[in-house]
């Protein structure tokens, strides 16, 4: 009778799997569907910061590398790698958009992994209020269906380049990154 060594996935696992799979570019997390292996504790927090086992990551290369395996498969975080994937825990966004610079008639966004984009017909930007206190957090699409935060430095930037528009028949505050308006909130809670 033969017996089968279960592996349990760990971070190091994950991080040789991944590097292995990189040839320049992001890995294609889309075409692969290996077998789901379970939760890891790993979590990134609302500010960006992985943490394993209940510990920051301290290496800027290997959150990296985790944030170029990693997916959204329905409401759930995963990462994966062409021979498992482990689901993860995100308090809010994967990634925070740490900064953004006008570039032509586009605003290009910078998140905490070196992930660049320019919000338009691509990567809009959403702005979600929290029903109670009426707080805003703003977010932008990085890749399919991972989001960054707009960090709150970034969003007062664009709060100071914003215009008022008219949006789907009412009159909003917002702000245009190629060709496109993204609300921010109706101008008429402004006046």
């Amino acid at each position: 009778m033969t017996t089968q060594k279960i592996v349990t996935p760990s971070a190091e696992s994950l991080a040789s799997s991944a590097r292995a799979a990189q040839k320049g570019g992001l890995p294609p997390v889309h075409l692969w569907n290996p077998p789901h292996c379970g939760h890891i504790d790993m979590r990134i927090a609302r500010d960006g910061t992985w943490f394993y086992l209940g510990t920051p990551i301290g290496r800027p290369e290997l959150v990296k590398l985790f944030s170029t395996i990693l997916r959204k498969d329905g409401d759930d975080y995963v990462l994966v790698t062409p021979v498992e994937k482990v689901g993860i825990t995100v308090d809010d966004a994967p990634f925070v958009a740490v900064d953004f610079n006008k570039r032509d008639d586009g605003l290009e966004f910078e998140t905490n992994v070196g992930d660049r984009m320019t919000a338009g017909p691509d990567h809009p930007i959403r702005v979600v209020r929290d029903p109670e206190t009426g707080e805003p957090s703003p977010y932008v699409l990085v890749r399919t269906n991972l989001e960054a935060l707009i960090d709150r430095k970034s969003f007062y930037r664009l709060v100071d380049i914003g215009v008022h528009a008219d949006h789907e028949g009412a009159r909003w505050f917002g702000i245009r990154s190629q060709g496109v308006f993204f609300p921010i909130i109706p101008s008429a809670e402004l006046e």
